[in-house]
């Protein structure tokens, strides 16, 4: 909530694995009762093995903590029930903790990274009747009675080398209902910000794909029925500058029209790219600006202050692109001084769109401890920017349901709006644009 995300690496593993094998692609996504359509489907179309793509260890709509390990553990446990197959297990989610989830799900393989060489090396392996499990890379696997790994690549994947992923096989509904696809134009992120998992997923080396490349695809991308927007899902698009700016000036060639927006990091951010965005279709951008405290961004090794944000805000009001920032409160260190300082910061600032979260760390899915440790203070948090909020008209609470809920989706959904809801904060009626909280 609020959009369906097209599961992007899922379909670059399955394009990247050999025709000679028989992939089925299962999307649980609208189901009304995943665990009984995988049961139907294990029954009817038994595997040799099962395949699971964990994206998240806990919910990522922002509306509150809700760990996904027992849903995993009911997907895992019904997949036992229907199927005597082997289970491996990938994905982003479980890059972060591989080594517990193995450990918690009982699955017999895990994948950790990128999965477009391994997954495929290991089908190859199982298929040998003596396999050699410790030659496939980023493996887990248990032999003897205890759990194995095998190390992770000093190499990462070169994305000009992968092959695109398979969109024939996604639900016709992504782009009834939502319109937005997505498009990688590079892998990896050098930045050191402290909490951030990209580069347990990606690592710290950028790999950029050819520009033209990464514009063919685009274009072919929107082409297809129903795509009305498209996200850049780069972990920064601007990083380094010099491919962003080639990557629009390729969409420019070919005449772009579809409006696609990405995430940008105030670090390189400048008139000349943002006159390039604007004229290669960019609609707007999503900015993890985080804290109005320099110290605090600091501490988060985020690699630049407050101006570097009031900068961007800035150009991107000069150049028409709609800046939804995203701030983090109450991160580890934090004071309540801090957080005060960081609301009277984005009042100042008076971005399009301003995304109001509190810090919730990864670890609390699988350390009780910590979320109880950590719950008070978060209470307290959300009750001074509930305070706040009610004086700005685009303040988005997703955890209160300000500015978030699905009463107001439906709606915009309604009018014809597609691509990412917060650019459309302007266009809300004011009965839908705030809701009445209850204290946490």
């Amino acid at each position: 909530m609020p959009d369906a995300v097209i599961p992007i690496g899922l379909l670059y593993v399955m394009a990247s694995t050999p025709d000679r094998h028989e992939k089925l692609f299962w999307d649980l996504c609208f189901e009304a009762d995943p665990l009984a359509t995988v049961a139907h489907n294990l029954r009817t179309n038994p595997p040799d093995l099962v395949a699971i793509g964990l994206r998240n260890l806990q919910n990522m709509d922002y509306t509150g903590i809700t760990s996904g390990l027992e849903y995993y553990r009911a997907l895992v446990r019904t997949v036992r029930e229907n199927s005597s197959a082997p289970i491996v297990l990938g994905g982003g989610g479980f890059a972060v903790a591989a080594q517990d989830l193995m450990s918690d799900l009982d699955a017999d393989y895990g994948i950790t990274g990128e999965g477009e060489l391994a997954f495929p090396r290991l089908l190859e392996e199982l298929e040998r009747r003596e396999p050699a499990l410790e030659s496939v890379k980023r493996l887990y696997y248990r032999a003897e009675g205890e759990l194995r790994f095998t190390g992770s690549d000093s190499d990462f994947l070169l994305m000009d080398d992968l092959t695109p992923p398979d969109r024939s096989v996604v639900p016709s509904r992504y782009y009834a209902q939502y319109g937005i696809e997505s498009l990688q134009t590079k892998r990896g992120c050098p930045l050191q910000c402290d909490y951030c998992t990209y580069p347990m997923i990606e690592g710290r080396q950028v790999r950029v794909r050819d520009p033209g490349q990464a514009a063919d695809e685009f274009m072919a991308i929107c082409a297809r029925p129903g795509v009305a927007h498209l996200f850049i899902v780069d972990s920064v698009f601007n990083l380094p500058l010099r491919h962003a700016k080639a990557v629009c000036r390729e969409l420019m060639a070919r005449g772009n029209r579809t409006p696609w927006t990405s995430y940008v990091n105030p670090i390189a951010f400048d008139e000349e790219l943002a006159d390039v965005m604007v004229r290669a279709g960019a609609a707007g951008m999503e900015i993890g600006s985080d804290s109005g405290c320099d110290e605090v961004l600091d501490r988060l090794k985020k690699g630049f202050h407050t101006d570097k944000i009031r900068r961007l805000s800035t150009i991107a009001k000069a150049h028409g692109i709609k800046d939804c920032h995203s701030f983090i409160l109450g991160t580890t260190g934090e004071t309540q001084d801090h957080v005060e300082r960081t609301l009277d910061f984005v009042e100042e600032l008076e971005p399009f769109a301003a995304l109001m979260l509190v810090w919730v760390d990864d670890r609390e899915v699988v350390d009780p401890q910590l979320a109880l440790e950590r719950r008070r203070f978060r209470d307290r948090i959300y009750a001074r920017i509930a305070h706040r909020a009610a004086h700005q008209p685009r303040w988005v609470v997703p955890r209160l349901g300000i500015r978030f809920d699905q009463r107001m989706f439906n709606v915009l959904r309604a009018l014809g709006l597609r691509g990412p809801l917060w650019q459309y904060l302007d266009q809300v009626p004011p009965n839908l644009s705030t809701r009445r909280v209850r204290p946490i």
